[in-house]
């Protein structure tokens, strides 16, 4: 073991020789949890349908899952840096496993709903932790290589999600979803304690509780104002209130930073321009891709009148585009400058994006959304060599945590943008259904894509590689 430990510095003349099976290990895992949002989303009618759930208990059988992972991704990153990656990655994985097997077997909606938070709260002990160990095993062009591979699997998971949400449903049925979870993951778990190197600890002292808990709470009421907002509207009195307690939350936590005497994460990491850009591109690029997943799904089913199993179909280049063209970033960001490049992927998505706005059909949806899907991919990558390119090793753990919590946010965000702006689309009137809100919330994904290639040719340095 201690030969192994001595590989695990970031020296790039003495790299750890298993570190692309530990990195397609752990991008398996992060897959499994970046499915498991978009798999039970297809599954809810059956779901709801055997276990007698109404439409508040199927809402929250989603919500409670992407808020409890959102919420937690930062003290798991913190985790990662006091106790060590390896240990957080696998306690996370167990959790989350046996979260599943409980959520396979639930006869109605207490079990399935304890069981969906448990999933949450493994997989925020994973994600950033496996990004963590990343980004310590890999260095330079390597890195980069790395973290194309791991947001291929990131973006494209949520597409292929739709693809075997309906083949699971209309084959096995609904409680395969989360019964599939069960071998994969412990696969990887026993395979990652075998060969997972332990990283020294990173970070000294104990962990924050206090503002572990503000911090949680204050995104959780973020996201859960999120989602809310794309069922009642950004101007609902409940979505305010949420947001302004999130506000208030948020800056008790910056006030208890100042005073703890270990705390949770150093707040002038936020203050770092590579930081500020590498979230701000996550955050784009996760609103896009969530936003076009929901518009497409809503678009093909109850517009064009296509089943779930075909609509999962339908988006398969849309993930076999995500992964391509994030595989591709990661092989030329260093050649292309990360300013250069975002650029380019988001002038990609507006111009994918604008193709359904101008054009009905299945045809042009489809490919508008994969030709937007490519640029997105990219986006990934630019997003994650940006926010972690120079950071030290002490401060790999929490930086991953931002990332991926802004990661959630965004998500949370794109569907709450296009829920808003397809309501008219979405909600039938008199029974009859328009395509025009779908229209005008194409627009808005092409002008928000437009907008945001300005902002990453100010926010990101020019030489930033």
């Amino acid at each position: 073991m201690s030969g192994t430990e001595s590989t695990t510095t970031r020296a790039p003349d003495a790299p750890h020789p298993l570190r692309w099976t530990v990195l397609g290990l752990l991008g398996l895992a992060q897959l499994m949890l970046i499915l498991d949002i978009t798999v039970v989303a297809i599954a809810l009618p059956d779901m709801g349908a055997e276990l007698n759930l109404d439409r508040a208990a199927l809402t929250w059988v989603v919500s409670g899952y992407a808020l409890t992972f959102g919420s937690l991704m930062l003290l798991g990153g913190r985790a990662a840096d006091l106790f060590g990656p390896k240990r957080v990655v696998l306690t996370g994985l167990a959790v989350f496993t046996v979260a599943s097997l409980a959520a396979g077997f639930a006869t109605g909606a207490p079990l399935l709903l304890v069981a969906r938070i448990a999933q949450g709260v493994g997989a925020a002990m994973v994600s950033p932790a496996a990004l963590s160990v990343v980004v310590r095993l890999f260095d330079g062009d390597e890195r980069n290589r790395a973290l194309g591979i791991w947001s291929a699997l990131g973006g494209g998971g949520a597409a292929l999600g739709v693809l075997l949400g309906g083949l699971i449903t209309a084959g096995p049925g609904w409680a395969w979803v989360f019964f599939v979870n069960v071998p994969v993951g412990l696969i990887v778990l026993v395979s990652l304690a075998r060969i997972l190197p332990s990283l020294p600890r990173a970070g000294t002292g104990s962990l924050d509780i206090p503002g572990a808990v503000l911090v949680a709470a204050a995104t959780g009421a973020l996201i859960y104002a999120l989602i809310r907002a794309g069922d009642h509207g950004w101007l609902d009195i409940v979505t305010v209130v949420l947001v302004a307690t999130a506000a208030a939350t948020y800056a008790t936590f910056a006030l208890w930073q100042r005073r703890a005497a270990t705390p949770l994460m150093d707040l002038r990491l936020l203050g770092r321009r590579p930081v500020v850009a590498g979230t701000f591109v996550i955050a784009v690029t996760t609103a896009l891709m969530v936003g076009a997943f929901f518009l497409g799904s809503f678009y093909l089913q109850n517009h064009q009148g296509h089943g779930a199993l075909m609509t999962g179909v339908l988006f398969l280049p849309v993930a076999l585009l995500t992964m391509v063209a994030a595989a591709a970033a990661g092989r030329v960001i260093g050649r292309l400058g990360a300013r250069l490049l975002a650029v380019l992927a988001l002038g990609v998505a507006a111009v994918g994006f604008l193709v359904p706005a101008l054009w009905s059909g299945t045809t042009a949806m489809v490919t508008g959304v994969s030709i937007a899907a490519a640029g997105m991919g990219a986006l990934f990558v630019v997003a994650s060599a940006i926010a972690l390119a120079n950071v030290a090793p002490h401060e790999a753990g929490v930086t991953s945590g931002i990332v991926s919590t802004f990661h959630e946010f965004g998500a949370s965000a794109g569907a709450a943008a296009v829920s808003s702006a397809a309501a008219t689309s979405i909600a039938a009137h008199n029974g009859v259904r328009t395509a025009s809100g779908f229209d005008d919330a194409f627009v808005v994904a092409t002008g928000m894509a437009a907008v945001s290639a300005v902002i990453v040719m100010w926010l990101i340095p020019a030489k930033h590689q």
